[in-house]
């Protein structure tokens, strides 16, 4: 852990990540509950989910080559710039009390946009800073920073929103994309870019036009996948796991409103809950992928995010879905480091935004689905069915990771001998 301290550069990209997920998690959870109180149909908030796959199916399939292709830290800059001109706009209209939800949708669309090409950036960013063997400990420090920066933030919101209002949330979020504007700005200077291997043999670009360039660099990250099986399956896993993770913003206000009557605090508190516990993974997730390894480590971590899910509607006290919460933030955490990991372990560095995108790219459709359907049964049937429903789900990636495939070392070195024949 001393040795990711170390570095210079990553120590920044982590005090930015903890920081602007602070302001994001108190953002996406004053939107959410001001939606339901404006609406109080849970079909609103499936709306409000589903508008954030729409710019992530239209830009997945193309942003890959780009994240490859450009400076890393750049791209994060510019994305933060562009979230917070945005989010300050739509706080303005909070402020004078003329913000209506079509306006918050669209608000939510746009930085959805910033969000699905922000997080492989930054993931592939992290591969390229991290020295080799030390995967397990920059996702530790980076998935904490997150997930506990987004959580906490969102339990917080249940206890500063009736003080603050919507306005005043949307303004320390724009105050964070500032902060973290300029810790990637000091990262390092100049441009940087990953070496491909292609660039070492000029004579293969000098007949093609940008666009077949394009192409043909897209292709590649599909070809890759179409050679591993065990990339292929920690792809499927992941995208189940974000399709159901990202309901959370569908059901859990209505099980704090519908089943314990709290409101935005118990909101907060379940919210608190994830967020703990995702932030103390940090504390012993290392050693249980050094123990089990990360195939086993992600399968066991989605079998009981799936058991609590079924659970936690059901639970009749509200200490107790908060303590449901807080288990399930530890396995996510133990489950999302686990999978960046084994991520960063097979997939070279040059192919890390392509092969990521695709992934995205089918957890984003599963989340659109999902977004329909878990709104509706929550709406029209019952809130315990909906939750059901993400358990299934959960399952699912439980099997994916669970499937016999060849391991992570043996991928990797099937990656490198290809490199070598280029």
């Amino acid at each position: 852990m001393r040795n990711i301290l170390g570095q210079r550069p990553l120590r920044f990209v982590f005090a930015a990540n903890v920081i602007s997920m602070l302001g994001s998690g108190m953002n996406s959870a004053a939107v959410a509950w001001y939606i339901l109180e404006a609406t109080h149909s849970e079909r609103a908030l499936g709306t409000f989910a589903v508008l954030q796959t729409i710019p992530a199916m239209l830009m997945l399939p193309f942003t890959g080559v780009i994240i490859d292709r450009e400076d890393r830290r750049v791209l994060v800059m510019w994305l933060d710039a562009v979230r917070a001109v945005i989010i300050v706009t739509v706080a303005i209209l909070a402020f004078q009390h003329r913000v209506q939800v079509w306006q918050l949708y669209l608000m939510n669309t746009l930085v959805a946009a910033g969000f699905w090409m922000f997080w492989p950036t930054i993931t592939a960013l992290i591969q390229e800073l991290t020295p080799e063997g030390q995967f397990v400990e920059s996702n530790t420090f980076l998935l904490a920073g997150v997930q506990g920066g987004w959580l906490i933030a969102g339990s917080l919101v249940g206890f500063m929103y009736n003080h603050i209002g919507l306005g005043g949330v949307l303004l320390i979020d724009v105050s964070t994309y500032v902060v973290s504007f300029l810790c990637y700005f000091a990262v390092r200077k100049g441009r940087h870019v990953v070496l491909r291997p292609e660039e070492l043999r000029a004579d293969i670009l000098a007949a093609e036009t940008q666009f077949q360039r394009f192409w043909r660099e897209m292709r590649e990250g599909l070809h890759f996948l179409r050679g591993h099986r065990a990339v292929v399956l920690l792809g499927i896993s992941w995208a189940l796991f974000l399709g159901a993770m990202t309901m959370g913003v569908v059901v859990t206000p209505s099980l704090s409103e519908r089943i314990f009557h709290a409101g935005a605090v118990g909101y907060g508190w379940l919210n608190a809950g994830w967020g703990t516990g995702a932030f103390l993974s940090a504390l012993y997730a290392p050693a249980i992928i050094a123990s089990l390894g990360g195939r086993r480590s992600n399968a066991f971590s989605m079998a009981i995010i799936a058991a609590c899910v079924v659970c936690a509607p059901v639970s009749h006290w509200l200490i107790a879905a908060v303590l449901i919460y807080a288990v399930m933030g530890s396995a996510r955490g133990v489950g999302g480091i686990a999978m960046n990991t084994s991520l960063m372990e097979m997939v070279p560095k040059h192919l890390m935004g392509r092969v990521q995108n695709s992934f995205y790219f089918f957890g984003t459709f599963l989340q659109l689905v999902l977004a329909l359907a878990v709104g509706a049964v929550a709406h029209k049937v019952s809130l315990v069915a909906a939750f059901a429903i993400l358990a299934c789900v959960y399952g699912l990636s439980f099997v994916a990771a669970s499937w016999p495939a060849e391991t992570g070392a043996a991928v990797g070195e099937a990656a490198n001998v290809e490199l070598s024949q280029k």
